[in-house]
């Protein structure tokens, strides 16, 4: 038989440093993700300019097909820019 005793201190200890274990593992494994609210907006918008352009009638000497092209190239840069910044720890740098 062991004459070990854990006291509420070594217990404390011992839960202290498992979370504390835990924590560092947690944060070098996945980068914190930040909320990337200006890039969620513009995106929101270019979804809302995208819809507009759908429902415009076509007859616009191609112009509106071009913005067309142009707002779904925006919308995928923005939402390249928001991965970008979510695998590199929200800072995007």
């Amino acid at each position: 038989m062991s004459d070990t005793k854990l006291t509420r201190r070594g217990i404390a200890t011992l839960a202290a440093g498992g979370a504390i274990a835990a924590g560092l593992a947690s944060t070098s494994a996945t980068p914190a993700l930040a909320y990337q609210g200006n890039m969620e907006r513009a995106l929101s918008s270019l979804f809302n300019a995208l819809a507009s352009l759908r429902e415009a009638t076509a007859n616009k000497g191609g112009h509106r097909a071009s913005a067309i092209r142009l707002i779904e190239d925006a919308i995928k840069e923005v939402q390249q820019g928001i991965e970008f910044a979510d695998e590199h720890g929200g800072g995007g740098r």
